[in-house]
Order: structure tokens, then C-alpha cells, then sequence
């Protein structure tokens, strides 16, 4: 199959389609709204180019002349930003742009170019064809779930405070594993006098996730890539985990009261879906540096 950038007039990859004269890009075939002309330049860029990579340098050359005066990191950071918003792409856990340090950027999904034949041809055929198989597998995961939230749910967020809500939960866990160490012989007296077989399990499962929560916390501070999906890798064990551990503030039920107690323990079992809805958000169009 074909597949010549310079010629192409029309660009697929994943669920989307670009036309690069008018400027239209579509997700599975809906019209989403235009590309500013900066953020469109780079797009176009980076697709002539898929898995190569772009430097920053050349981003300026093309897009701003040697004789014009302007904040170029901003710029190109901002029309960066916007693309990734537009195309529901994060730098964190990156599907079609892949930031480089030092160095630029790469489109890391697979493109398909489309030359200027008949629309009726059978290479235009072939490409609909594939565009629509992989739109339909993209969905896929989305249309697998029933009452958890799914991406398109969700509204879009800041990058940062999505970083930093799921962090302070992070920390709250650590918390409650770390003081229920802290007071072992003040939990053993009160959980044995419920059942004897519930102080083994809390304090295996304290010791367990004081590793999970610090990882987390380290792919959060140092921005690991990918960390959205070993997260999510991770749900299946970490859930049963933080049920249980929504019971805790019963170990305090003296000291606050049997209702504030039950009410704490109803918010805590939401925490585990609300980090879950945190990591699918997608990032806001807000200007941060890639």
C-alpha cells in the first residue's frame, strides 16, 4: 500500500483522520473542532515524519522566521499542549505524541497517508477499511465496561492536579498503614476482640502496600511514562486492598463516634473508583510544559 507523506493529502492514525488542505480533522468520522493554524503546523509536521524524530530546532525553523521575535519555547509548548488536548494525548502516557528531552518530538501511532486518487479507488477503500478496524478497537476497552466510569465520561483536567489529587491519596494510605503499624499493640487489642483472624490479614496487607503506595508515589514525582497503565495493571490488587483498609477509621470508632465512623468508611470505599477516574481523564488544553 502506498503510503508517500509527501503526497498525501489525507492522514489516518488510530481513530483519527486529517485532511491537510482544509484543515479538518474528524474521530471516527464526527468533525472535531479546528486546529488553530501553530498547533495544525506541528501536526502536519510530525505526520509527514511518523517515528522519526523532530527536533525543536526544526519545529522553529518551519514555524516561526529566523527575523520574528517571540517566547519560541512558549509558543511551541502552548501549540503542543493544545494538539495533545485536541487529540485527547497526554506527555505522561503518551498514544501519538512522544516528547523527547533535550531532543524534540515523535508521532509514536501508526499513519496512514492517503495521495490525491479518485475517492471510489480501491486503495481509498482499503484505508476506510482499516481506519474503521481501528477505531473499532480503540473503542473496544470503553464499550467492555458497565458502572465504571469510561474516558469519555469524564471531563478533561489539568495534567498537574490530576498528579497531585492522586498523589495526597496516595499518601492518606500510607498513612493508615504506617500509624496502624505505629499503634500495632493498640490494633491487635481492639481487632482480636472482633475476630481474631482480621489481625493477621490487616497487618500482611499494611506491610504489602507500603511498597505499592511509595512506587506510586516515585512514578508521580519523577513523571514515569506509562504510569496510567501500570496503574490500572495494578487495580485488581490494589482494590481488594483499599476496601479493606476503608474499614479503618472503625479502629477509631471510640474516640470519634460509631456515625462519623460508618460516614468515613462509606467516602473511603469510593476512593479507590475516584483514583481510577482521576488517571483516565484526559488533560485539559491549558497551557503546561510538555
Amino acid at each position: 500500500m502506498p503510503n508517500d507523506p509527501t503526497s498525501a493529502k489525507l492522514y489516518r492514525f488510530g481513530a483519527f483522520e486529517l485532511d491537510a488542505i482544509t484543515g479538518d480533522l474528524r474521530k471516527q468520522g464526527a468533525q472535531k473542532p479546528r486546529l488553530q493554524a501553530q498547533p495544525l503546523q506541528v501536526l502536519l509536521i510530525l505526520l509527514a515524519r511518523p517515528q522519526q524524530v523532530v527536533t525543536r530546532d526544526e519545529l522553529r525553523q518551519k514555524l516561526w522566521a529566523s527575523d520574528t521575535f517571540v517566547d519560541f519555547d512558549h509558543g511551541l509548548n502552548t501549540a503542543i499542549n493544545k494538539l495533545r488536548g485536541a487529540l485527547g494525548d497526554s506527555a505522561t502516557d503518551a498514544r501519538y505524541i512522544e516528547t523527547l528531552p533535550r531532543q524534540g518530538y515523535r508521532f509514536i501511532a501508526p499513519v496512514t497517508s492517503v495521495d490525491s486518487a479518485p475517492s471510489g479507488s480501491h486503495h481509498d477503500l482499503v484505508n476506510e477499511i482499516e481506519s474503521e478496524i481501528t477505531a473499532a478497537i480503540e473503542a473496544a476497552p470503553s464499550s467492555r465496561t458497565t458502572l465504571l466510569s469510561d474516558p469519555e465520561d469524564l471531563p478533561a483536567a489539568p495534567p498537574k492536579r490530576v498528579r497531585k489529587l492522586f498523589g495526597l491519596i496516595q499518601l492518606m494510605y500510607l498513612c493508615f498503614y504506617l500509624a496502624a503499624l505505629a499503634r500495632l499493640s493498640a490494633v491487635e487489642a481492639i481487632v482480636v476482640e472482633a475476630s481474631g483472624y482480621i489481625f493477621p490479614v490487616l497487618l500482611i496487607t499494611a506491610v504489602a502496600g507500603i511498597p505499592v503506595r511509595l512506587y506510586l508515589l516515585t512514578a508521580l514525582y519523577f513523571q514515569y511514562r506509562g504510569v496510567n497503565r501500570k496503574f490500572f495493571k495494578l487495580f485488581p490488587l490494589v482494590l481488594p486492598l483499599d476496601i479493606l483498609w476503608a474499614a479503618a477509621p472503625l479502629l477509631i470508632a471510640r474516640q470519634i463516634g460509631i456515625g462519623l465512623a460508618l460516614a468515613a468508611v462509606a467516602a473511603l470505599l469510593y476512593v479507590p473508583f475516584a483514583e481510577r477516574s482521576l488517571l483516565l481523564m484526559k488533560p485539559s488544553a491549558q497551557t503546561e510544559k510538555p
